[in-house]
């Protein structure tokens, strides 16, 4: 990697856009907070942003959220549908039988990306987790999980991509051994307490379990509850089997290039036949 690259403006900048982008009417301090960033140059930030028209001001509050113009800067991503219309139904069902909210979410840089989420069919969730919201790839259980998946050269590459980046840390050190790698693959999930990185910081805990295409990990399934409802263990007592069954699935369909149709009904055969053996 070059010596000037990354230009830390311009990196300081997407990660502003990113943060007013998860929240909702956030405060210039609420910004700064979510960044790291000094309050000066995060003020700085948001009002270049507002003159390229990516950001509004709420002039009564002095608050801040991102405008329809961000939806062009996806123009030219070609979104890979299939996965997200594959996934969906089981996704749904994991809602309807555990009531906890289910996401899918990929690998994009630095970051894991939400492609997807059953937040808003949940009473049981603190924010909406919409397509296009990022969690850190180290700081999240989806990131974990893929990680680990990962083949060992691609995954030393993505780690040494990412001390480039960002100062190195302990978590970035144990990705690069054996023991916490193996650790995720032999239990075939990952776990992180207390999530930092949401509205409420703290309030959420999740498990996650890979998606395969092909014997290559390219998602994941997460699972978020309320840190205070129950302890990880039970948690993953709880949902991991069928979080697991539900990615078998989806890698199933995904590697027979079934169309997305068949996996609703599918799904719906099995919710049918579960309630008759109900009413039996």
């Amino acid at each position: 990697m070059e010596r000037s690259v990354p230009i830390r403006s311009v990196s300081r900048s997407i990660a502003v856009l990113q943060a007013i982008n998860r929240g909702d009417w956030l405060t210039v301090m609420e910004i700064s907070k979510a960044v790291d960033l000094p309050y000066p140059t995060t003020f700085r930030i948001i009002q270049t942003l507002m003159h390229e028209g990516l950001v509004v001001c709420e002039a009564g509050s002095k608050r801040y959220r991102v405008t329809a113009l961000v939806q062009s800067l996806a123009l030219g991503y070609a979104d890979r549908g299939s996965l997200i219309e594959m996934a969906r139904p089981r996704m749904v069902a994991l809602t309807q039988k555990h009531a906890w909210p289910v996401s899918l979410t990929t690998h994009v840089g630095r970051s894991m990306i939400v492609r997807d989420s059953t937040h808003t069919l949940s009473s049981l969730t603190f924010c909406n987790y919409a397509p296009g919201y990022s969690l850190p790839l180290l700081e999240c259980a989806s990131g974990h999980a893929f990680l680990a998946h990962l083949n060992d050269d691609e995954r030393l590459s993505l780690l040494a991509g990412l001390e480039a980046y960002e100062r190195r840390t302990p978590l970035l050190d144990m990705f690069k051994t054996e023991r916490l790698v193996q650790n995720i693959r032999s239990n075939g999930y990952a776990t992180w307490e207390r999530n930092p990185h949401s509205q409420f910081p703290g309030k959420t805990s999740s498990v996650a379990v890979p998606v395969f295409e092909h014997g290559e990990v390219v998602a994941t399934l997460t699972l978020v509850f309320f840190a205070s409802a129950l302890p990880m263990a039970e948690a993953v007592r709880r949902y991991v089997e069928d979080m697991q069954a539900a990615a078998r699935d989806i890698t199933a369909q995904l590697e027979a290039g079934e169309h997305p149709m068949a996996a609703d009904a599918a799904v719906a055969s099995e919710a049918t036949g579960s309630h008759q053996l109900a009413m039996a």
